[in-house]
């Protein structure tokens, strides 16, 4: 039996209808009764949705949010957060209001958006908080990652130009299909170190961890630990990152994954 889980949110955890199959919960919840710690480990950020699987995982345990940037022990509030540095995220800033695309900027609580509108508005359904929109320079706290927010038909361009000090991690989620998270992080920050950090935090050697996920921004987390899972519907560099492949998060492949992890 392995000591941590960590899972993806979407196309992982939750599928095309925004919802978590209640065997999911039931696997998650059995494993989490023998012992075995789960972690959140999602690009989305710790509040909204997030927040609350987050809780129902684990209530006293750490997560991974915003690909990497926050590392958060839900239950005490400690964080492990890593800021974004002041002049990429000014470029970026002056890119967003250039180009008309929306960018949003997250402290551990918080978000702005620099295009409040329809796209904004639906995020924010997605994330699960209220609409209320502000812009970016009137967060308080320290501001820990970026985010594009486009259709599908920009996202080449998006990833196309330049981020220096930054690592870029783009994702989808089978709720928004339309549209591509292109999301931003001090360069070295990823799933895959927040999830080594969480590993420390619990004393598990990093060859008992289990990673399951379905995109690029997985990857990393996928490549550092012993026991990586690919969903059924993950795309192909994911797939690649697999040592095991499981059904798709419509089928209840998350099931699978924990009750594998058990016999591990």
């Amino acid at each position: 039996m392995l000591g941590l889980i960590c899972v993806d949110v979407d196309g992982t955890l939750i599928g095309t209808g925004n919802t978590v199959r209640e065997d999911v919960w039931a696997a998650l919840a059995d494993a989490r009764a023998q012992g075995v710690r789960i972690a959140l480990c999602s690009g989305r950020p710790a509040f909204g949705n997030a927040l609350g699987y987050a809780r129902r995982l684990d209530p006293d345990g750490w997560h991974v949010f915003q690909n990497g940037a926050s590392t958060v022990n839900v239950g005490s509030g400690e964080s492990l957060s890593e800021p974004l540095p002041e002049e990429p995220l000014a470029t970026l800033l002056v890119r967003a209001r250039e180009t008309g695309r929306l960018l949003e900027v997250y402290t551990d609580d918080d978000f702005g958006v620099t295009h409040p509108g329809d796209l904004a508005r639906r995020h924010a359904d997605l994330l699960g908080v209220p609409y209320t929109p502000q812009a970016p320079e009137s967060l308080v706290g320290t501001r820990v990652r970026a985010q594009w927010v486009v259709p599908h038909e920009e996202a080449a361009g998006v990833l196309a130009e330049a981020s220096p000090g930054l690592d870029v991690h783009p994702a989808g989620s089978p709720a928004m299909p339309d549209i591509l998270f292109i999301s931003l992080t001090r360069a070295g920050i990823g799933k895959g170190s927040a999830v080594a950090l969480v590993a420390a935090q619990y004393g598990v050697p990093l060859s008992r961890v289990m990673m399951v996920g379905d995109g690029h921004n997985d990857v990393t987390a996928m490549r550092v630990v012993g026991h990586p899972v690919a969903m059924g519907n993950a795309d192909a560099e994911a797939r690649a990152a697999g040592r095991y492949h499981v059904a798709h998060v419509d089928d209840g492949g998350l099931a699978q994954a924990v009750r594998l992890a058990l016999t591990l």
